[in-house]
């Protein structure tokens, strides 16, 4: 999908990006978790891809000192494996690396490989286990880092 518009989000796309929340998380951020974040989280930079006027995808970082912890990324149902996820992860990193972050991170469940493989292609690498940091069910997860420079 050559098509895909990645660019910042504004408070009209949240209503989609809670969708997208919905389907894909268990233990989904609320619509004012989003706000907050958008409006009042200073630290926190949203990022959404676009095909045909329609989210599909959406991630988010929080920028602390010269590290970028990433906070969610999400791709609606119908859209996975369609390459969505990469423009995700390439515009966060791209952002990154324009601010002069020099690390990133994140957590993933233990359970999710695709998602780790997605971002072990662009550099992440496993650095340690939370165990049972997801409250639904207690999974543990796993910490990854990338170092940009």
């Amino acid at each position: 999908m050559e098509d895909i518009l990645v660019r910042e989000v504004t408070e009209e796309d949240i209503d989609q990006i809670v969708e997208i929340e919905k389907q894909t998380f268990s233990t989904p951020w609320s619509k004012n978790a989003f706000l907050i974040e958008i409006r009042e989280n200073k630290l926190a930079k949203y990022i959404i891809a676009e095909f045909d006027k329609k989210i599909v995808g959406y991630g988010g970082i929080w920028l602390i000192l010269n590290e970028g912890h990433i906070t969610n990324i999400a791709v609606k149902k119908d859209y996975r494996g369609k390459g969505i996820g990469n423009k995700l992860v390439e515009g966060l990193i791209d952002y990154c690396e324009k601010k002069d972050i020099e690390n990133m991170t994140l957590e993933v469940r233990k359970s999710n490989i695709v998602a780790q493989n997605l971002y072990k292609k662009y550099g992440f690498v496993d650095f340690g286990i939370r165990p049972k940091y997801y409250s639904d069910n207690n999974e543990d997860a796993i910490i990854m880092w990338r170092m940009n420079k």
